[in-house]
Parts: C-alpha cells; structure tokens; sequence
C-alpha cells in the first residue's frame, strides 16, 4: 500500500534522510523508531507531501505520488498538538475531510456517528472542542484523520503530551482502532514500549534501506 524507494532529504546541505527503503502492506500498521533529530517525522511528511524529497519515489496504492499535492495524495495525518478547529464542535472536525472530499451530508452523518462510537465518544458530537479532555482530543483528531477512509494514515507521535495512565489506556485503543478500520498505518514514536503495542512490524529509521542524519 505504500512504497518508499530511495528517499533522500537534506536541509542546508545537511543529510537527514538519505535513500531510504520501506514497503508497508495494505492494513500494515509499521512503527517507525529512531532518536531525536534522525528523520522521522520529515519522512511522514515527505509521504504527506508537505516536504519535498531531493530523490527518491514514494507510491500509494501502486500510484506514484512523489510529484502529486498533499490533497490528492489520500493520506491522512495524526500531528502532535491534534490541530482540531476549535470553531467546529466535535461532529463537525470528524467530519471536515468528508466535506472537503464533496461527500453528501446524508453519508457524511452516518460515517461520523460511526466513528464516534469507534472511539469511545458516542453521544459527544455537539461539544466544542475546547470543552474536551486531552484524551478525547486525541481521540477525535484521529477520527478525523480516519473519517475519508484514508489509503495510508500517518501518525506523528499521537500520543504525545498525555500522563501515563492515559497514555497507557489510549495506546492500546489506537491499535484496536486502527485495525477495526483495517487502516495501513505508519506510527513514529520515540517509546519501544507503544511501538510494540500498537504495531505489527517495528523498524529503525537506520534500517530502511539507507542512512539517517
């Protein structure tokens, strides 16, 4: 589902990824380590479309999309800070993708409620989102992302920022979740404990296929 080959990216002359290789396959959730400065989260978003690679192809369900925008990539992406619209209530930041896609109303709906009852906020739809918990804002910043059925969904340390107990609880709903929906997903995290929760494969960055700066 998604195919990475020989990416390479580097910042005022300085390497940080260079001819990385990853394969993932369709409903794969592949958790991606390495420190900090080692290029993680610039190859999420080399695949999001929101850095451009110096070299290399990266490819989506068999389609090249190394020179495509970001909204015709049909990747979706779970930041570090959720980045929800806080003029939106709960219902209307789940089904913000759906809009944008021209998705009608009367699917956009039943898809929302859906979802919200998939992660655990049945009944949550109208609350503004500065009303919610930490916890339940990473729960609907994921729904969000998972709302257009995404061909691959990119999480860039989505658990961040939470206490432990919290933490712990959400990291093992992101893995259900993920596989309920049989989404292919790419995970970078720092903690070998959630890598190993939540995915079926666990790869170092310096493993792909090439080195990283």
């Amino acid at each position: 589902m998604l195919q990475l080959a020989g990416v390479t990216v580097a910042f005022d002359g300085r390497p940080v990824l260079d001819g990385v290789d990853l394969d993932v396959a369709a409903g794969e959730i592949v958790a991606l380590l390495g420190g900090s400065g080692s290029g993680k989260s610039t190859l999420l978003r080399v695949v999001a479309g929101l850095v451009e690679a110096d070299a290399g192809r990266v490819t989506v369900g068999g389609q090249d999309v190394t020179a495509l925008p970001t909204h015709r990539r049909r990747v979706g992406m779970v930041f570090q800070d959720d980045q929800l619209f806080p003029h939106l209530d709960v219902a209307g930041n789940i089904a913000f993708g759906l809009r944008m896609r021209g998705i009608p109303a009367a699917e956009r709906g039943p898809r929302v409620a859906e979802l919200l009852d998939l992660v655990g906020l049945a009944g949550l739809g109208r609350r503004r989102v500065g009303r919610l918990s930490g916890g339940e804002a990473k729960r609907v910043a994921l729904a969000r992302s998972m709302a257009p059925r995404p061909a691959v969904l990119l999480l860039d340390e989505p658990l961040t920022g939470l206490d432990r107990d919290l933490h712990d609880r959400l990291m093992s709903d992101l893995g259900r979740l993920l596989r309920a929906e049989g989404t292919t997903a790419l995970l970078v995290t720092h903690d070998h404990d959630e890598a190993a929760a939540i995915a079926d494969r666990v790869v170092q960055l310096g493993q792909l296929g090439g080195r990283a700066g």
